[in-house]
């Protein structure tokens, strides 16, 4: 990313640029890509699903809860993605938690 940040900067700066500002640029976007946090507490949804599928109490709301924090964490995965690969993840779990959204609609 820096090595990239520095090339855009010398094409149009004449290859004047400051080293602190482009360092600050690069944590910044950085920052701003990273998906660890959404992953774990997706992961976290998931595993909350799984365990509520084994209970002996109702659980359409409590699931239906949890899809809905599963595909709020996904929104935000895309919306960071920076990479293809990671474009084409979020379809198909988008695509997978919808065919759970529908079957959590038929559970009490």
């Amino acid at each position: 990313m820096r090595k990239n940040f520095e090339k855009k900067i010398c094409e149009y700066t004449s290859g004047l640029f400051d080293e602190t500002r482009v360092l600050t640029e690069v944590a910044i976007f950085a920052d701003k890509i990273d998906i660890s946090e959404e992953l774990t507490r997706l992961n976290s949804h998931i595993n909350q699903f799984r365990k509520s599928l084994n209970s002996m109490e109702p659980i359409g709301r409590k699931c239906d809860f949890l899809v809905q924090e599963m595909n709020r964490e996904v929104n935000t995965i895309a919306a960071k993605a920076n990479h293809a690969n990671i474009s084409n993840k979020v379809v198909e779990l988008k695509s997978i938690i919808e065919k759970i959204r529908e079957q959590v609609q038929n559970i009490e």
